[in-house]
């Protein structure tokens, strides 16, 4: 593995092995960026919940998604892009969630990558930007329609704070009554 790093000692990229990237977004990753956040909530559509889920994707590419930069910057945070052989194959991003946590939000691996273990890289990543941002608590939420993230989070060691059933939607949570769950781990 070998990185570089910015002045203030975030990891800018990081190369994992010869097969995987991990670096920071760059404007030119926006419209990519934008694609494989409608393909992936769109794959995780309920029948029942089209409508829900097509006013949720709306509402987080205007006021996240189309924005990153600026969304993850004034949130102290930042966003990462995961390459495989010059293809993107994933992302996160990191917000502030507390003065001594961050949240890790919108892992997302694409479809026709999966199973290769790059969530898995990612999520290690994402752990080792907090603590060499000095922070040692990463918080991160999921819904009911993503079973494969809820058992990839509790098997890699992150522990349920609480459920809800998110009622009003957001750029964070399509509402529309779907079980959230809330996850920490300190690190």
């Amino acid at each position: 593995m070998s990185s570089k790093c910015s002045e203030d000692g975030r990891a800018l990229e990081v190369k994992l092995g010869t097969e995987i990237r991990i670096r920071q977004f760059a404007d030119d990753d926006a419209p990519q960026e934008r694609g494989l956040f409608v393909v992936v909530n769109r794959l995780l559509t309920p029948f029942d919940l089209r409508d829900a889920f097509e006013a949720y994707i709306e509402r987080a590419l205007s006021e996240e998604i189309d924005r990153i930069t600026d969304y993850y910057g004034q949130r102290d945070g930042g966003f990462w892009v995961a390459i495989q052989n010059d293809r993107r194959v994933g992302s996160f991003g990191l917000e502030r969630a507390s003065p001594h946590s961050m949240e890790l939000r919108r892992m997302y691996v694409n479809p026709s990558a999966r199973r290769r273990g790059i969530a898995r890289q990612l999520l290690l990543f994402a752990e080792d930007e907090c603590r060499r941002s000095k922070l040692f608590r990463l918080e991160l939420s999921t819904s009911e329609v993503q079973e494969a993230a809820l058992s990839f989070y509790t098997k890699s060691g992150y522990r349920l704070m609480r459920e809800e059933l998110a009622q009003i939607g957001s750029n964070k949570t399509v509402g529309a009554g779907l079980r959230r769950f809330y996850f920490e781990k300190y690190l």
